[in-house]
């Protein structure tokens, strides 16, 4: 089978996964409201993973790698449970298990099947303003955009595996990139769950007294990268 026949056969797999869903949502089947409820509502999360007993930690590894290959769906709630289902350290250890695992196989998926897969699910937003990483081969560039708050790092991954950067060089840094945030998460929800809630709202805002300038400088940091490649590509020519 040529490249052009395995990407129409993906194409053509996806465009069928795509309908489905889209039919699902449209005659809003139970499964549909059951997935929403689980990534909106943190107790009904927590109560869900928790229901599988020894099981909790699979359920849990498998919705943090889902969160990170389904871009729409949102992992601002699933760090907390964690840290308040498992504590503070395996609460880090499951959801960096998850992550990495839904990090590898996007960025899998973009190394896989290139810009032709990946640019058609992308906004001309996020593709005007991450295309940089194309080029991208520096850890440093790596690890800042996972560790620095507000870049989407779903997004971030499938671009990357376009880029020329070594697999186990890109696992080693984004893994490493996710760690403060994802700590961070479990220590808060950890917390919470033992109702230590001032500790935790005292911990909460000194972590965003650091993070929001992180947040807010993220354009300059994006805007810096851009030109960077835009220099890089004057000295080539």
């Amino acid at each position: 089978m040529t490249d052009r026949e395995r990407l129409a056969v993906v194409t053509f797999v996806l465009v069928a996964a795509l309908a489905g869903v889209i039919w699902l949502v449209m005659t809003d089947a139970p499964i549909v409201r059951f997935v929403i409820r689980l990534y909106r509502d943190k107790h009904f999360l927590k109560d869900t993973v928790a229901a599988w007993g020894w099981m909790a930690p699979l359920v849990f590894v498998t919705i943090q790698a889902l969160q990170v290959i389904i871009s729409p769906i949102p992992g601002e709630i699933t760090g907390p449970v964690g840290g308040a289902l498992f504590g503070t350290l395996w609460g880090l250890i499951y959801s960096t298990v998850g992550l990495t695992i839904g990090t590898l196989v996007c960025f899998g998926v973009g190394r896989r099947w290139g810009e032709p897969l990946v640019r058609p699910w992308l906004s001309e937003h996020h593709w005007n303003r991450m295309n940089f990483i194309l080029e991208a081969e520096g850890a440093i560039i790596c690890f800042i955009l996972y560790l620095v708050p507000g870049f989407p790092k779903d997004i971030v991954s499938y671009l990357f595996g376009i880029s020329p950067m070594p697999f186990w060089l890109f696992a080693t840094v984004s893994t490493l990139g996710r760690v403060p945030g994802t700590w961070i998460s479990s220590y808060f929800g950890a917390h919470v769950a033992e109702q230590q809630y001032i500790y935790a709202a005292a911990f909460l805002a000194a972590v965003l007294a650091i993070c929001l300038p992180l947040y807010y400088y993220r354009e300059r940091i994006l805007r810096r990268f851009h030109r960077k490649k835009l220099d890089g590509n004057a000295k080539a020519s």
